[in-house]
């Protein structure tokens, strides 16, 4: 018995019959469809996906046909019965209770969106987005013309929802309780994301909460706790999601510290005939090694199929999970892997870190921007724990390469020796991700010592900073208190630096770090100590002092 479709239930079910002709394989969904690309919902809306059923993978009727499935769909499991092993379920399509027994039950219900007792949680023009009921309904409200939107929450669906309404004209507000968009991203890299939507129209309401909602003059009113009242036709709740375990709970299974279902090795709950995965199991983390939540389609594909192999007596076992994830944002592109640097800190593991600006592809070959890459690898052998990359072109390839090197142990000096393939349309001969290796690799060895933005004011300030980029771009912007000594002027003015620094730590800085770095080697070479360059230059700098 499968309770639950989508990524976990489906694969499950159709790796079961994959390796058993004779199994009955029952398959229980609550809903409509079985099997849908619930990471699409929102480009339906916005149009990009037009047709409806191109969001359908599987049908229930595909699934009887092809691999014998018992499908049930308008079917919920309600109970578990585990001393006699039977499931109690509500047969909405023919009105009526029933229990049907099993030999292994697998659980894959997956997380529901958060919705807080607020005041107005129930109003008819507040959704949220988990189905394609869900989907439906909002996309009949914007066909219908709705004018203005009221999106809170600014991770995945938040932000996927804020480009598609925008798509169809709507005017949109989002509001996020932090101080930036995109949480699983550390704060410097969201910076240009927030950029970006501002230049997009998009009125953001950072640090902000949504506190109640009321009739508006459109439909609904949503009121700030910084007194602000927001009307609009809709509002869409994204403020995240919980497993959905309370089945579970009744039954009696264990559930971890992160309130996600405990599951071993196999998947199995601390029932051994009991089964579950998906967004509602925790997982270990890959970096971290500590219990997590992290909600991701490809892990409960892999998870589904781990659960079928085991049933069917296989020995096959799940890992971790590390988070790699991608985001479209308009035209820009945000995607992270493995553990974040407020993470880190969090859990006190010691970390090194970098900042790059390379380009997606040959820079001389049209229609490529800079990158904002930023790496963040253990002190000593370089492990790599964790990357984010913000851009337009060329992330999802440098962000699924670094999703390896951590899966694969691969160390930031092991990066430099990756054979990528190249062509100008596509990367660089030397590409971000070796790019990246070299860096890691001067800072491991002692080559060079970064400095970082948040440095500033506190940490530098009894230093002297030095601005080797030109003079044109010094007069344009520049750090405040900062001397201009242009990089192709630093070996001939070596004793006014000598005279300027007078003992204090230099801090070096340009546009992205290339010019810089090679200042720093100039100056070390010439017997200069107390010096450092700042990661990431100019570009991440401003990222971090708005």
């Amino acid at each position: 018995m499968i309770v639950g479709g989508v990524a976990a239930g489906a694969s499950a079910a159709v790796r079961a019959r994959r390796l058993s002709e004779v199994a009955d394989i029952v398959l229980l969904e609550r809903g409509e469809h079985v099997s849908f690309a619930n990471c699409g919902l929102p480009y339906h809306i916005g149009g990009e996906i037009s047709k409806h059923d191109d969001l359908l993978v599987v049908t229930p009727d595909y699934l009887r046909q092809t691999f014998n499935i018992d499908v049930r769909t308008g079917n919920e499991a309600v109970s578990i019965d585990r001393d006699r092993k039977l499931l109690t379920i509500h047969d909405y399509v023919g009105d009526r209770i029933y229990q049907e027994s099993y030999d292994k039950l697998v659980l894959c219900q997956g997380a529901a969106p958060v919705t807080p007792p607020l005041p107005g949680i129930d109003h008819p023009r507040l959704f949220t987005l988990r189905n394609i009921p869900d989907m439906d309904t909002i996309k009949a409200i914007v066909d219908a013309g709705a004018r203005r939107a009221v999106v809170i929450g600014a991770n995945y669906i938040g932000l996927e929802m804020v480009e598609a309404l925008s798509r169809r004209g709507m005017h949109i507000d989002l509001v996020e309780m932090q101080r930036q968009l995109m949480p699983s991203l550390d704060a410097e890299m969201a910076r240009e994301l927030e950029c970006h939507l501002e230049d997009k129209g998009i009125r953001l309401h950072l640090d902000t909460i949504a506190e109640s909602f009321t009739d508006g003059a459109g439909g609904i009113r949503v009121a700030l706790n910084n007194g602000e009242k927001l009307e609009a036709d809709m509002a869409l709740l994204a403020i995240g999601v919980r497993p959905e375990t309370d089945m579970a709970l009744n039954a009696g299974l264990e559930t971890g510290i992160s309130g996600g279902l405990r599951v071993d090795r196999h998947m199995r709950t601390s029932d051994p005939d009991i089964y579950a995965a998906g967004d509602m199991v925790e997982v270990s983390h890959t970096v971290t090694g500590e219990p997590s939540l992290i909600p991701l389609a490809g892990p409960a594909n892999r998870q589904g199929r781990i659960v079928a192999n085991h049933v069917m007596g296989r020995d096959s076992t799940y890992g971790s999970t590390q988070g790699t994830s991608i985001l479209k944002v308009f035209e820009m592109t945000a995607a992270c892997t493995g553990a974040s640097e407020k993470l880190l800190k969090k859990l006190n593991i010691p970390y090194r870190k970098i900042y790059l600006h390379p380009y997606g592809h040959a820079s001389y070959y049209p229609g490529t921007s800079q990158m904002h890459m930023k790496l963040l690898y253990g002190p000593g052998l370089g492990k790599v724990l964790g990357a984010q990359i913000v851009g337009r072109d060329g992330v999802d390839k440098r962000i699924d390469i670094l999703a390896t090197a951590i899966r694969g142990d691969i160390t930031v000096y092991d990066m430099r020796e990756l054979e990528l393939a190249y062509a100008p349309p596509y990367g660089s001969a030397r590409d971000p991700v070796n790019y990246a290796g070299f860096v890691a690799a001067n800072d491991l060895r002692g080559d060079v010592e970064f400095w970082y933005a948040e440095d500033y004011p506190g940490k530098t300030a009894g230093g002297l900073l030095l601005d080797v980029r030109t003079k044109k771009e010094f007069r344009a912007w520049h750090i405040e208190g900062a001397v201009n000594v242009p990089l192709h002027e630093i070996r001939s003015r070596l004793d006014e630096i000598r005279g300027l620094q007078q003992g204090r730590p230099l801090f070096l800085y340009c546009l992205v770090g290339i010019r810089s770095y090679l200042a720093y080697r100039i100056l070390r070479l010439h017997g200069f100590e107390h010096l450092s360059t700042l990661a990431g230059g100019k570009k991440t700098f401003r990222s971090v002092h708005r």
